[in-house]
């Protein structure tokens, strides 16, 4: 009789074990823009880091940074995956929020569509080929961008006017999100617009008469792009498991850069939309758009430069203190192990 009790308390023992998970997990609110540059994050989730880490993700895309930022504010968002411009922006708003790794520097390039593509020659400036294309044309051309105050506005900005010296005469720009921006080009509804990976592979795939005329570095030099933040208020109710994430995002980005054929679907996954196939983002990955750097003390100085320079076009009031939005800490000690 003994034995038996023993032997069924063991049972209901192990049955109450396997009920139990193995840890609580935490959800962690994840703001993306729908860019090649997040791709690390969507690898952390697929390769299961992040359950491992103890998050359960729940992610919701926005068209632009600007445009996560009122979440932000509203605390409905505990992770920014995006441009690291508007952050700065945002911290003199009174919104706390900490650079915790950066994802990709040089994201963004200048296609030119079908119309303007044949104006940029070997040999002609880019300011010359504006000039050629409104001269025969009639009109100037029209370029397509995200908002004013994200990294593509400003980047294109920068290049048309620091850059290339063009003409302000010879262009026209055209804010809109980044879904518009592809249709806009694909459809000739503009004639140019700046794009990152995968829309870079996709618009070159769908139409071979389009053509990158810039590369990011060409446009701003280590052009700061996207970055992993976290909210002052889940940092300071997690600052272990910021770090958990920082070192599977590390993981992440060295995976991208030694095997894109396997991370590839996961990407594709959470980007393509049923649009797109993996070849397609795996073709993404290795372009010369896409350089991925997890070491936030990279674009330390050129987001500064960068926001300088936001203020002299008009997009930001006056240089805001970057003073504790970068925290390396965490990268540090995720590469150090």
């Amino acid at each position: 009789m003994a034995r038996r009790f023993l032997t069924l308390t063991a049972a209901a023992l192990a049955a109450m074990v396997a009920a139990v998970p193995a840890f609580a997990q935490t959800q962690l609110r994840v703001g993306v823009i729908p860019v090649l540059g997040v791709a690390p994050i969507f690898v952390v989730d697929k390769e299961g880091w992040a359950k491992e880490a103890g998050f359960d993700f729940k992610f919701t895309t926005f068209e632009s940074g600007p445009a996560m930022i009122q979440a932000l504010a509203s605390g409905t968002l505990d992770v920014y995956v995006a441009g690291v411009a508007p952050l700065g922006v945002a911290r003199s708003k009174g919104i706390d929020i900490r650079v915790v790794t950066s994802r990709a520097i040089e994201e963004m390039t200048v296609a030119a569509g079908p119309k303007l593509a044949p104006s940029f020659k070997a040999g002609v400036s880019p300011a010359q080929s504006l000039k050629d294309f409104h001269a025969v044309n009639g009109k100037p051309a029209r370029f397509a961008t995200q908002p004013p105050g994200s990294v593509p506005h400003t980047t294109l900005v920068h290049w048309l006017t620091e850059a290339i010296k063009a003409d302000k005469a010879d262009y026209e720009i055209v804010p809109m999100g980044i879904d518009a921006t592809q249709q806009a080009l694909l459809t000739g509804a503009v004639d140019g617009a700046t794009i990152r990976e995968p829309t870079d592979t996709i618009v070159q795939q769908r139409d071979p008469r389009i053509k990158l005329v810039a590369l990011g570095g060409d446009m701003f030099p280590n052009q700061p792009g996207t970055v992993v933040a976290v909210s002052g208020a889940f940092l300071a109710k997690n600052r272990a498991g910021v770090q958990k994430l920082v070192d599977a995002l590390v993981k992440a980005d060295a995976l991208i850069k030694s095997d894109p054929k396997h991370v590839a679907p996961f990407v594709e996954a959470a980007l393509g939309k049923g649009l797109i196939d993996a070849a397609t983002i795996e073709k993404a990955l290795t372009s010369p758009a896409s350089k991925f750097s997890a070491d936030p003390r990279v674009i330390m100085e050129a987001t500064a430069k960068m926001q300088t320079y936001q203020v002299s076009i008009g997009t930001l009031d006056k240089d805001v203190s970057l003073d504790g939005l970068f925290d390396a800490s965490f990268y540090e000690k995720a590469t150090a192990r």
